[in-house]
């Protein structure tokens, strides 16, 4: 399948006038009738050596801290803006809604702005009209569609924008901050709108968004964006988990005595998730193992079992479970390693975190030697259309376990 958007080694480059003195020591502006200070120009790349595709009916989020890049590609694709190196390869129809009132003419009415665009996108009047009443009852602005839109609210801008942008039958989808300024309702109404016209109707959507959950929920491959660079290009959820974990790897974390966790009795050398075959990894798809590993030393002997331990939480905190290693029976002293495996088609696709704990148990009762709190996280994934119990069903399926539980029907 041919990609529907392809962009290679894409570069934008800005030139920035800056002055000799820093404006904090000057702070005033330049006078007419003196010579300012001297200006030099540098160069200043928002984006650089970005490269991507998109498939058709593909749900691309595109996200990163302000000033990553992100505003700047969504303007290069909706041939807002041109680029100064690479190249994009659109096949197909673009509607874009970047900025509240894009795309619209102020003195115009919304109804006059709607057939706009429909002219802007290359549709005939008649396509416009089959669409028109579908338009107006999503954006709820019907009663205000005859008043100019510079009369309109931020909220009534961007839910006409929507509305437009969404129903013209676009190939292709691009959608900028701009639902923030919407109602959650609306919100909602939007990123099933944005669901159906990928699922449904195998068009592409590309959205940025700071809300994390919204971007999960609705997406399917993430490009991570950091100083005008594609960092990551992937899972979305893992995507989202490299975000907020400040882009580094939280598959492996090394310890030292430095970090000042255990006792006397043990302490914690190294911890790590991986997949059944040995390789590290923070995504994992719903059908296989998660194995984790915790590698720990013994200094002394206690009067009782020295017992791993692991709990289970989910991204909101909730505790799913926790496990600890049976039939150990004493304590020895040395290094260990122990591994916990999380059997396949155990837990619903989302966001855990893992504590690590090291205990025994003797004559005293339970002691901690350490607890490592989060120190690794992963997402599970799942290839919807692929799973034999949705049916189809690509939408959030609540819980944070899934068991594969054992089923029977017997007509009666």
């Amino acid at each position: 399948m041919k990609p529907i958007i392809s962009v290679e080694n894409l570069g934008k480059r800005f030139r920035i006038m800056k002055g000799a003195r820093s404006s904090r020591l000057n702070p005033e502006p330049p006078s007419l009738f003196r010579r300012g200070p001297k200006m030099n120009w540098e160069d200043f790349w928002a984006l650089n050596d970005v490269s991507f595709d998109v498939i058709p009916g593909e749900r691309l989020g595109i996200i990163g801290r302000n000033g990553a890049g992100k505003s700047t590609l969504l303007k290069l694709l909706s041939r807002i803006s041109v680029p100064t190196t690479g190249r994009i390869t659109l096949r197909g129809r673009v509607a874009s809604l970047l900025e509240v009132g894009t795309g619209f003419h102020p003195e115009l009415t919304g109804r006059e702005n709607i057939f706009l665009n429909g002219g802007v996108l290359g549709m005939s009047r008649k396509e416009i009209v089959r669409k028109f009443d579908e338009i107006v009852d999503f954006s709820g602005v019907e009663e205000f569609l005859d008043v100019p839109v510079k009369r309109y609210s931020s909220g009534m801008y961007v839910r006409l924008g929507f509305a437009v942008a969404a129903h013209l039958e676009p190939d292709i989808l691009i959608v900028d901050e701009v639902l923030a300024v919407g109602d959650m309702d609306f919100q909602k109404k939007c990123l099933g709108k944005m669901e159906e016209v990928s699922t449904e109707q195998g068009r592409s959507v590309l959205f940025v968004s700071h809300n994390m959950n919204m971007m999960t929920t609705l997406c399917q491959r993430g490009l991570l964006m950091d100083s005008g660079k594609c960092v990551f290009n992937g899972n979305m959820s893992e995507a989202v988990l490299r975000y907020r974990g400040g882009f580094g790897d939280q598959s492996r974390a090394d310890f030292t005595d430095a970090d000042g966790l255990g006792d006397a009795t043990a302490k914690p050398l190294s911890i790590r998730l991986s997949t059944k075959n040995g390789a590290s990894a923070i995504s994992f798809d719903r059908e296989e193992s998660i194995h984790l590993h915790m590698e720990y030393e013994v200094m002394q002997f206690v009067d009782g079992p020295i017992v791993p331990r692991i709990d289970l939480i989910t991204s909101s905190g909730e505790t799913v479970f926790i496990s600890s290693m049976p039939g150990l029976t004493r304590s020895e002293q040395g290094r260990f390693v122990a591994e916990c495996i999380i059997p396949g088609k155990l837990l619903n696709v989302g966001q855990f975190s893992v504590d690590f704990l090291l205990q025994s148990f003797g004559g005293t009762g339970r002691i901690v030697h350490f607890v490592v709190v989060a120190p690794l996280a992963f997402v599970v994934t799942e290839r919807i259309f692929e799973s034999n119990d949705r049916y189809g069903f690509g939408g959030a399926l609540s819980g944070c376990v899934r068991p594969d539980c054992r089923w029977s029907q017997t007509r009666i």
